[in-house]
């Protein structure tokens, strides 16, 4: 039997372990040791805006229950610190003991960096009092005991989890500015005319913002001063301004890293014994910091360690990024910084800004190569399922932009009139077709389709359309026996 040790029982290494457990129920061909740092059982990052905001309770954002490794066959450690690897005994060292290895996972994560900011960090590293990194479910729960209804509350950072945590922040009554240095928000998956529809949709939902400002100092009690002379007023600071791989345990071994650990498509390090997956890993294509390559990852390395397919190989991951933030609908995809005139690409854009909506699409040879779109769902899940799908884009450009797309010419978001093949949660790669699957063998709710093929476990952004089909299913199909 092969000995598998996980490090890092974060959404990567408990997908993993889930995966390897999909192959080998059980446990007749790997010997399954995750260790984890924090106390308690994984949970889904993605949601913690969602804690934030009071939406939901941390409980339901656990991946896996108390009962979870019992009942799975895994040996599960829990706070404790992995100190060292040696590689040449293949042992990884957690606090006193040694735990043995055949392959090693290093699924570390990432951990929140916390910019140069006078009094933003104390002597020793760690945040001053008053300032909370958004990172972990702990980060929520300070958070949330320090972030009451009234209280002034300044986030650094106008990317995606920066702004999921505003809005989350601002749904418990707080008084929010996001303050960013850059001249518009979320500039690696927007351009400056998104940004700026967006920065108008968050401030009609009580979210200021000081853009292109740099905080100079932070003045515990008082709040940010920026470098223009002025101040941001804050009992709370909450940093979200970008992570930086856990590359250290690795780069102590003697593994080769860079900005995160070197992995090849086999997810190999340079030590062919030790795989990384996920936010600590880089592998060439692949945008780091979101959840869906973790989980394509995992998948391909299970089937490895299992035995199942020897040669998988990740291939890389077509990323559509999704805010999840309440009254806020927007969705982007693939290359999107292209100017409308651009000589070697169709580019289409519309602009409402009154309304919240923003929508930008960019074609090459018929086929959608990026889209931004805001305020409009049903131009998005068009576009979305013409871009996984790689399939032409309809003639009528401008009615697909709007989400008026000609029946039959597109994706539809109706469950009748969608493939079999149309990739319904992103998040876990689950299709239509496998819904129908699913249903007909006996999972005829949506929390059945959850436990059966993970839908709606992740970004919960597909809950909707799951419902749609679960609903059709009910009213066209015979039920299962």
């Amino acid at each position: 039997m092969r000995k598998v040790v996980i490090v890092g029982y974060g959404m990567a290494g408990a997908r993993l372990a889930d995966e390897i457990r999909r192959r080998d129920p059980e446990a007749e061909r790997v010997a399954l040791t995750v260790l984890g740092d924090e106390a308690h059982p994984a949970y889904n990052r993605v949601l913690l805006s969602s804690v934030v905001a009071g939406s939901l309770p941390a409980d339901a954002v656990r991946l896996h229950d108390p009962d979870w490794a019992a009942r799975q066959r895994v040996d599960l450690r829990l706070g404790g610190s992995v100190g060292k690897i040696d590689r040449t005994r293949r042992v990884v060292h957690v606090d006193d003991t040694e735990v043995a290895y055949d392959a090693l996972v290093l699924a570390t994560g990432a951990r929140s960096w916390l910019p140069p900011t006078k009094g933003l960090v104390d002597a020793d590293g760690t945040p001053a009092p008053g300032v909370v990194a958004f990172r972990s479910l702990d980060d929520c729960e300070r958070i949330i005991a320090a972030a009451g209804p009234g209280a002034p509350v300044a986030v650094l950072g106008g990317g995606l989890l920066g702004l999921e945590a505003a809005r989350g922040l601002a749904a418990r009554g707080c008084l929010v500015t996001v303050v960013h240095p850059v001249g518009h928000l979320m500039e690696r998956q927007l351009d400056a005319g998104a940004g700026r529809v967006l920065a108008r949709t968050l401030t009609g939902l009580g979210i200021e913002f000081r853009l292109g400002a740099l905080a100079a100092e932070y003045l515990p009690g008082e709040g940010l001063a920026l470098d223009d002379g002025t101040r941001v007023p804050a009992e709370l600071v909450v940093v979200s301004a970008g992570v930086r791989a856990q590359t250290a345990l690795a780069a102590e071994a003697g593994i080769e890293v860079d900005r995160g650990v070197l992995v090849d498509d086999a997810l190999r390090t340079s030590d062919p014994r030790v795989h990384a997956i996920g936010d600590c890993a880089q592998h060439v294509g692949t945008v780091s910091g979101l959840v869906q390559p973790a989980w394509d990852q995992a998948a391909v390395l299970a089937d490895r360690l299992t035995g199942t397919a020897p040669a998988a190989r990740y291939r890389g991951t077509t990323v559509v990024t999704r805010l999840k933030a309440r009254d806020v609908d927007l969705a982007a995809l693939g290359d999107v910084h292209v100017e409308v005139d651009a000589p070697d690409a169709e580019v289409l854009c519309f602009q409402d800004p009154a309304r919240g909506r923003y929508a930008k699409l960019v074609l090459r040879d018929d086929r959608v190569t990026g889209a931004i779109v805001l305020g409009a769902p049903d131009a998005a899940a068009a576009i979305t399922q013409l871009y996984d799908r790689g399939l032409p884009a309809p003639t009528d450009r401008l009615a697909l932009l709007l989400g008026r797309a000609l029946p039959g010419e597109s994706a539809t978001a109706s469950p009748a009139d969608l493939p079999s093949s149309a990739v319904v949660c992103r998040c876990n790669t689950v299709s239509k077709g496998q819904l129908v699957g699913a249903w007909r063998a006996g999972a005829t709710t949506v929390s059945a389709l959850a436990e059966a093929t993970r839908a709606t476990t992740g970004c919960g952004g597909c809950k909707d359309a799951v419902c749609g089909i679960v609903d059709w299913l009910a009213a066209s199909q015979p039920q299962p026996v």
